[in-house]
């Protein structure tokens, strides 16, 4: 297994952009796997191809529509209104049954292949809406069976699984890629780059997120650069 070379399961949206460039800061040759799965919004895929070729990185896509099938949910049914707020007692309709086991899965097989130990994904317990797939129970869980299947020893990486939304883009900003994160991604819901239609429930999250990032950066800001009191 190559222990310099990672793959990131690349959506192009802002988690996973922001964990494609951590990457490339943590190993010396960056893999990125895109999946079409019956989403409403290809876009995305587009999107995520042009992100790679701008970092440098080898993009591939893989076909993996059945999931879209399996299982009722607002992402790939257009018959389905979209939760814009979170049902109490459950997830919202926009959870994608089996979609992180079986990218990661893929992700893995596609890894092996290529002498890769390294997946990196962008999931996260902090800011969440109750996906039992993002959970770090479920990776470490996901990461033991896939070495087990295979005999392997993957590593399945987190970047963002412990920090919010803020710290989500002030690690953009830490690794230079604020701007192209916040222009160039599409996290919506409804298909729109950029900061989105502004009101599905991935737009709300991504827009406190930046407004309280950057309400701390400008603070700081005005602290450093403050003149000093005369003595």
């Amino acid at each position: 297994m190559n222990k310099d070379a990672a793959l990131v399961v690349f959506s192009g949206g802002q988690d996973s952009t922001t964990c494609l460039f951590w990457a490339k800061k943590h190993f010396k040759k960056v893999y990125a796997l895109s999946f079409l799965y019956g989403q409403k919004h290809v876009k995305e895929v587009e999107l995520a191809r042009e992100i790679a070729r701008k970092a440098e990185v080898d993009f591939h896509v893989m076909d993996v529509s059945f999931i879209g099938h399996l299982g009722k949910n607002s992402l790939t049914d257009t018959s389905i209104h979209m939760d814009e707020e979170k049902p109490e007692g459950t997830f919202p309709n926009t959870f994608v049954p089996g979609r992180n086991l079986f990218f990661l899965s893929i992700a893995a097989v596609y890894a092996r292949e290529r002498g890769i130990n390294h997946i990196v994904t962008g999931v996260s317990q902090t800011d969440f809406s109750g996906y039992p797939d993002c959970r770090d129970a479920f990776i470490k869980s996901l990461n033991v069976t896939l070495n087990l299947a295979m005999e392997e020893q993957f590593v399945i990486h987190t970047p963002l699984m412990w920090i919010d939304k803020a710290q989500t883009w002030a690690l953009a900003d830490e690794l230079g890629v604020l701007d192209l994160v916040r222009n160039e991604t599409l996290t919506c819901y409804n298909g729109i780059p950029g900061d989105g239609c502004g009101h599905c429930p991935a737009c709300k999250l991504r827009r406190e997120g930046l407004e309280k990032y950057l309400a701390i950066k400008n603070k700081y800001c005005l602290l450093y650069t403050s003149p000093s009191p005369r003595d």
